[in-house]
């Protein structure tokens, strides 16, 4: 698989029309990962951290990521873009817990 196509999948995907559009929110994904990872030493969580603490940390840390990810994505000129993307994203964790008719 190209580049190229690869840039195609994702355009297609995420309903955007430019590359670039689609290079920045790469940046802000990664952005905002590589803050959780700061917010993870932060916090001293580490491979020898027990497994209650991680897991514990990894749900904590959801909200932050998300707020991250809205923050970073205005600051990109994104918003939209990760706003739709954050609903659809709780309209699924939502569904894993309600019963559906």
């Amino acid at each position: 698989m190209s580049f190229q196509s690869f840039i195609d999948k994702l355009k297609q995907r995420w309903h955007v029309k430019s590359t670039l559009q689609v290079v920045i929110i790469l940046i802000v994904f990664s952005l905002t990962g590589s803050s959780i990872i700061v917010v993870k030493r932060l916090f001293g969580i580490d491979a020898e951290t027990d497994i209650i603490t991680r897991i514990l940390f990894y749900i904590g840390v959801l909200p932050i990521y998300n707020v991250l990810l809205l923050m970073y994505g205005f600051g990109f000129g994104q918003f939209k873009f990760f706003f739709e993307f954050e609903k659809r994203f709780f309209k699924r964790i939502i569904g894993l817990f309600v019963k559906k008719k």
